[in-house]
């Protein structure tokens, strides 16, 4: 089940690549991809949607489902 989540804050691929960290520490997560242009994360998995957002806010940026 994919889901998808607002992040700001992100400026460069090193960015990108902290979220997805982030959200591939949850558990449920299968996979995590982040968009900076988007503004976006896509999550594969089964996670909750809360647990997604304060990963992604512990890592530093502005999140929400």
């Amino acid at each position: 089940m994919g889901q998808q989540i607002t992040v700001t804050g992100m400026s460069c691929g090193g960015c990108e690549q902290s979220v997805e960290e982030a959200l591939e520490g949850v558990e449920g997560v299968e996979s995590a991809s982040a968009d900076r242009a988007a503004e976006t994360a896509t999550v594969e998995g089964d996670a909750d949607a809360d647990d997604l957002v304060a990963a992604v806010e512990d890592a530093g940026y502005e999140a929400s489902a």
